[in-house]
Order: structure tokens, then C-alpha cells, then sequence
């Protein structure tokens, strides 16, 4: 199984075809590879997966999978260890 995860895009070097962006509070560079020639643009969400942007995803959909992400890691942290 694959998880990609909604992150939103805050910085963009067309030259190398890389983008910065924000999951969750942490920046990281993401290849634009294979998204192709599709209008990827700053303030954009995306799906991110091993270092590469998949593809754009609406807003809305983002920020709700965004939170139930942030949910679930407030439960792992609520268990007690093994």
C-alpha cells in the first residue's frame, strides 16, 4: 500500500523542476518530474509520495485529509507504549 500526503506548495524552482513544500509544518524539496507540463503554482496543494509531487488536489479535500492525518498522530501519541 502507498501513502501520499496533501502538502501545499511554497516555493517552486522551474530551472531544476523542484518544489518546496509544507507537510504538515515541515518543508522539504519534491521533484515536479511527473507531473509534467500540468500548472502546478505556489499556494497549490499536492500530493506528495517518496520525494515526488503525483499530482494537484483540490483545497478542500487537502485540508480535511490533513486532518485526519493530524488526528491520527494525536492518537499514537495518546498510546501507551509496548
Amino acid at each position: 500500500m502507498c501513502l501520499s500526503i496533501p502538502s501545499k506548495v511554497v516555493k517552486i524552482d522551474k530551472q531544476n523542476s523542484v518544489a518546496t513544500v509544507d507537510t504538515m509544518g515541515v518543508q522539504r524539496e519534491a521533484s515536479l518530474a511527473l507531473v509534467g507540463d500540468e500548472d502546478i503554482k505556489i499556494g497549490d496543494f499536492v500530493l506528495l509520495h517518496i520525494g515526488f509531487v503525483m499530482n494537484k488536489i483540490d483545497e478542500k479535500e487537502a485540508l480535511l485529509s490533513l486532518e485526519a492525518f493530524a488526528k491520527i498522530v494525536e492518537l499514537m501519541d495518546e498510546e501507551e507504549p509496548l
